[in-house]
């Protein structure tokens, strides 16, 4: 296009944005051989985040609101991954393979490199990022990664932390899960501004999977890794970042502490890094190593889930730590891919279990409560309360991890335990079951509850029988 009649377009777009609706079918009469207004109206999208306009279902375009963001309505998890993509990784597969991917040399080879991801993965090996590792990534991983996105990020869009023009950087952004999920949570008056850092052959599909990311959003892809990523040249062309997302890339990289304090710098003062990872033991703990890292005495805090409750307090226990939520459906390529090799469900990939880490700058948490020495007792004094019974605010760290088969078990925190604390329900009553009832990261308080040492786990086990009450503390 003409540059001089991109420029008229933006030039009648900033004057009208204050005066009234901008309507393509208007403003093509003001611009030098009146373009035709579906011209005009690509312009406009393709400036929208520039000139701070959103465009409505009318066609027209208004200066995007100021403030936080309001959830479109209430987020009830998710029970499927939306068919539109899974048409869309079968199709891209279907481009790469022929109809039949899903069998002959293609399903074979498909299979055999989900199999060889998971076993590197397994043994902390690198994994060489080529088209066909790109494409069962899409097939394996895909659906769970956009399902973990939504659930963390649904508590920050109810809470108000994510702006109403976002500025997004999603580092090491892989096949889309993230990206897709974000772009799905949020409501319609959103205006968006997406970069995506991803080097590898999965940057392909992303391109795929973010062809169409609907209006008010503008997508960069950049081909470079996190280390070489021009962090000073992108906040300097359209400024800080709002929401930094670290999607299950940090145990990949060779120094994540250094990378993610290079990150934070390019964080809005008000934005936020959220960090997720895998629940296997490796990743979930070397996440909160990284967190440690950058926020004790660090340029960061926690913001969820491993609050520090205690001022002055940081935590050195091992902190396994992770939540799980319903299974997904299976999705149609999982099944077709599964299906074609006897439909032993080795290639269905439907838990959702991750662990992450919400970080900010301004101090901000989830939980802003502090507690009192002369109520409760601080897990970092554990030794020298053990056979006593003591009052504890606590954060509820994972789910039921008995397995049903003995005690209830919870894992349990409040940013200055130096040893595990699991809390082991061993008379379950009407007193108590807010412990059961509570969600991962709520904050519980724990009255008359018994804590003793197990020589066995390396623990504390903080025992809720008859005499001990268990509350929602918020």
């Amino acid at each position: 296009m003409n540059p001089e009649t991109r420029q008229q377009i933006r030039e009648n777009a900033q004057y009208l944005r204050n005066v009234r609706p901008i309507d393509p079918e208007e403003i093509f009469e003001y611009v030098d051989g009146q373009p035709h207004p579906a011209v005009v109206r690509q312009v406009l999208r393709e400036e929208a985040v520039d000139l701070a306009l959103v465009e409505q279902d009318d066609g027209t375009f208004v200066p995007a609101p100021e403030g936080a963001l309001s959830p479109a309505g209430p987020f009830h998890g998710v029970e499927r991954f939306p068919e539109a993509y899974d048409r869309r990784v079968e199709s891209l597969l279907t481009d790469a393979y022929g109809p039949d991917w899903e069998r002959g040399d293609s399903g074979d080879r498909l299979r055999e490199r989900i199999r060889d991801v998971k076993e590197r993965y397994l043994r902390r090996d690198d994994v060489a990022y080529d088209d066909l590792t790109a494409h069962g990534y899409a097939v394996y991983h895909l659906p769970d990664y956009y399902a973990v996105t939504q659930y963390v990020l649904a508590d920050l869009l109810a809470e108000g932390l994510l702006p109403t023009r976002l500025r997004v950087l999603d580092v090491g952004a892989g096949v889309g899960g993230p990206a897709l999920g974000l772009l799905d949570l949020l409501p319609d008056e959103a205006l968006v501004d997406y970069h995506a850092v991803e080097p590898s052959a999965a940057a392909d599909v992303l391109e795929t999977m973010l062809d169409d990311p609907g209006p008010n959003v503008d997508v960069s892809i950049h081909r470079e890794t996190a280390e070489a990523f021009d962090l000073d040249a992108a906040v300097e062309d359209g400024g800080p970042f709002d929401l930094v997302l670290f999607g299950n890339v940090l145990n990949e990289l060779d120094d994540p502490v250094a990378v993610v304090e290079r990150y934070l710098d390019a964080l809005a003062d008000d934005g936020t890094v959220v960090a997720l990872e895998p629940a296997d033991r490796n990743t979930a703990t070397g996440l909160r190593e990284i967190e440690r890292a950058v926020t004790d005495d660090g340029p960061a805090n926690v913001y969820a889930p491993t609050v520090r409750l205690w001022p002055h307090q940081t935590p050195e226990s091992e902190s396994w730590s992770f939540d799980r939520k319903p299974d997904l459906e299976i999705p149609s390529m999982q099944k077709r891919l599964d299906d074609a090799a006897g439909g032993t469900r080795e290639f269905v990939n439907v838990d959702v279990q991750y662990a992450y880490s919400v970080l900010r700058k301004d101090g901000k948490r989830a939980i802003e409560m502090a507690p009192d020495r002369g109520t409760h007792a601080p897990m970092a004094d554990a030794e020298n309360y053990v056979t006593d019974r003591v009052n504890l605010l606590a954060i509820k760290l994972s789910r039921d991890l008995s397995e049903g088969d003995s005690n209830p078990l919870y894992l349990l925190g409040d940013g200055s335990q130096q040893v595990d604390h699991f809390a082991v329900v061993t008379d379950p009553s009407l007193l108590n079951d807010d412990l059961r009832d509570a969600d991962y990261g709520d904050l519980l308080s724990l009255q008359n509850a018994l804590v003793l040492w197990n020589d066995d786990e390396g623990a504390y086990n903080v025992v809720v029988d008859g005499e001990t009450t268990v509350d929602r503390a918020r």
